[in-house]
């Protein structure tokens, strides 16, 4: 079993837009952070977001909003920043409150600032492999793991655990692409699909992104398929300080040792979907500015 690294691949990422930045002419990237509320999880990693944006030498403009505010005072934010042209991309963290209508949200971003690759426009690209969109950054993080990783999907059966707009649908996409990176069999799984453990089971390449943790056990798993395991859970923990423990969609005890490889939760693909919302950061500001 070998362990994927995603916090020693993805500063290798971040150093190389890093250095990309320091290159640029004609002013530098700005991606504009929008949360609402102070749902801990969020802050966490809004906060971290904006840390690594500023490392790289990219602006960051980090903007709270009341856990009360309404959908048009949340559009007039999106709006004034689609229309400020020194602002590169759009961030809006999820998941918003339940008033608030999330899909419109993302919609209101203009596609060319939608760095988190959620707007209708860039989805439908991804669906015809056009690279002129922007892809969602953990689905995007998952396949740049997997190729500095060595793991080849082509003509291999990927098996995907979850049927999110955010995760599951967009990689399963991905994973399909009429590219040498890609080219995979791809079965998209999910709460209501019969005899679950049989399918998973004949998986080279397992991606669980279903949300709740340890639901994937040894018993569901081949020996020698590639695990990414994209949960992150907050189970309660008296012991840890925090009073709680992160943990994956996988039960890593009874699944790691069946493995070729496999991410660790966390450190695994956390990491990457920063990184790659970094490197479309770069990709909006050059195509706004012809760069």
């Amino acid at each position: 079993m070998e362990l994927i690294d995603g916090n020693k691949i993805s500063r290798e990422i971040l150093d190389e837009v890093k250095t990309e930045v320091a290159g640029l002419d004609g002013g530098r990237p700005c991606v504009a952070f929008i949360r609402v509320g102070e749902d801990p999880a969020s802050v966490s990693y809004v906060k971290k977001k904006d840390r690594v944006a500023r490392e790289l030498g990219i602006e960051s403009r980090l903007n709270v909003l009341p856990e009360t505010v309404s959908q048009e005072a949340l559009f007039d934010l999106i709006d004034g920043f689609n229309a400020d042209p020194a602002v590169s991309g759009i961030l809006i963290q999820s998941p918003l409150p339940g008033h608030l209508d999330e899909l419109a949200a993302f919609r209101r971003v203009r596609p060319g600032k939608d760095v988190d690759g959620f707007h209708t426009v860039n989805l439908g690209l991804l669906c015809q492999e056009d690279d002129a969109g922007f892809v969602a950054c953990t689905p995007a993080g998952i396949l740049e793991l997997l190729r500095r990783s060595s793991v080849s999907l082509a003509g291999k059966h990927v098996v995907v655990l979850g049927r999110s707009l955010i995760v599951g649908k967009p990689v399963a996409l991905l994973a399909v692409q009429k590219k040498d990176w890609a080219n995979a069999t791809v079965t998209v799984c999910h709460s209501r699909t019969a005899n679950l453990p049989d399918v998973t089971r004949r998986a080279d390449v397992l991606i669980a992104a279903i949300g709740k943790a340890g639901f994937v056990t040894g018993d569901m798993v081949k020996d020698g398929a590639v695990v990414i395991d994209v949960g992150i859970n907050r189970v309660p923990d008296d012991s840890r300080k925090s009073g709680y423990r992160l943990t994956g969609d996988v039960e890593f005890d009874s699944v790691s040792p069946k493995t070729a490889k496999i991410t660790p939760v966390p450190g695994g693909v956390g990491p990457m979907t920063v990184a790659m919302l970094m490197k479309n950061t770069v990709k909006a500001f050059r195509r706004q500015h012809e760069v």
